[in-house]
């Protein structure tokens, strides 16, 4: 084995420590990495070896970090990074003819304006890859401050000490049966929601439905709280109540639902979060460059926070 390999060899197996750990997963780890589940248990067992103590334990749900592992899990994930900053570095020299890109995102955003994106970077750019994690704003938010992602769609504002840039206004819209009363009209009241049951989409800090209601001092009879937008949509669809939803969200939906915006100005905010905006990897900042394509809308310019 030569000393490059040697060295590959090093880095890649603190990277297989840091993924199961991100993953709580040996198997979710070896698809991340494309390595066999055996070829993890290896190099966490080389790295253990090497630093003289245990890692990772088992348990019924997954594995765990032992405190050893927590310990020097930020230490691990410093050395990650800045191997991956030799790596960019060196595709800037060679040009991006390949590169990992790795994408936080919501559903709307991942279902909705990512493949158009990517169809149009990949005629360009063919050989660069993709990593997607979902999540909701929270997690997307974690993902791009511990360099787990190279960027993240989110809403704004976010946490602080991320570079956002944004987006697009994404309207919040009333969901209705088909047979409701207001289903004919212009614009629906605000006032309304508080005349039947609610159907309110929230998670933790995803809570723009909720902030809407709460800065019009609305306290509509919420029968069922959930994140997710199609089951919202299937119980306003069976009559159960009504809901408000961003408008991305509604875009070819399969439900016999009638969407209708509110008589009072209400959206959410949709950006893109970067940890640095200065030291993107080349496949990054030429991605970044192409987000005006998310709606087949190509003249549409980005607006930089």
């Amino acid at each position: 084995m030569t000393n490059t390999d040697t060295m590959e060899y090093s880095v890649r197996k603190y990277l297989a420590f840091l993924k199961t750990a991100e993953h709580k997963s040996f198997t979710r780890a070896a698809e991340a990495l494309s390595c066999s589940q055996s070829g993890i248990s290896r190099m966490i067992h080389d790295v253990e070896e090497e630093l003289g103590f245990s890692l990772l334990s088992r348990n019924s749900s997954g594995v765990r970090l032992t405190a050893e592992g927590e310990k020097i899990l930020p230490k691990i994930r410093e050395l990650c990074l800045a191997f991956e900053d030799i790596q960019n570095h060196a595709e800037e020299i060679r040009g991006i003819e390949s590169g990992m890109i790795r994408i936080g995102t919501f559903s709307s955003v991942a279902t909705h304006w990512l493949p158009n994106i990517i169809r149009k970077f990949q005629q360009d750019y063919p050989h660069i890859d993709y990593e997607f994690l979902l999540g909701d704003y929270q997690e997307i938010e974690r993902w791009v401050l511990e360099g787990r992602v190279d960027l993240g769609f989110l809403r704004i504002p976010a946490a602080e000490g991320l570079d956002t840039i944004s987006l697009e206004q994404d309207p919040l819209m009333v969901i209705l049966p088909e047979n409701h009363p207001l289903a004919s009209a212009e614009k629906f009241p605000i006032a309304n929601l508080c005349d039947e049951p609610f159907i309110l989409l929230e998670r933790e800090k995803c809570a723009e439905i909720s902030e809407l209601l709460s800065l019009h001092k609305l306290s509509p009879r919420i029968h069922f709280t959930t994140w997710d937008d199609y089951a919202v949509m299937s119980m306003v669809e069976s009559g159960m109540g009504i809901g408000i939803l961003p408008r991305l969200i509604l875009k070819r939906t399969p439900y016999r639902v009638v969407a209708k915006e509110l008589d009072v100005p209400a959206s959410r905010l949709i950006g893109v979060a970067l940890r640095d905006r200065e030291n993107m990897s080349p496949a990054v900042k030429k991605f970044m460059q192409y987000l005006s394509y998310r709606d087949n809308q190509e003249t549409k310019q980005i607006q930089k926070k």
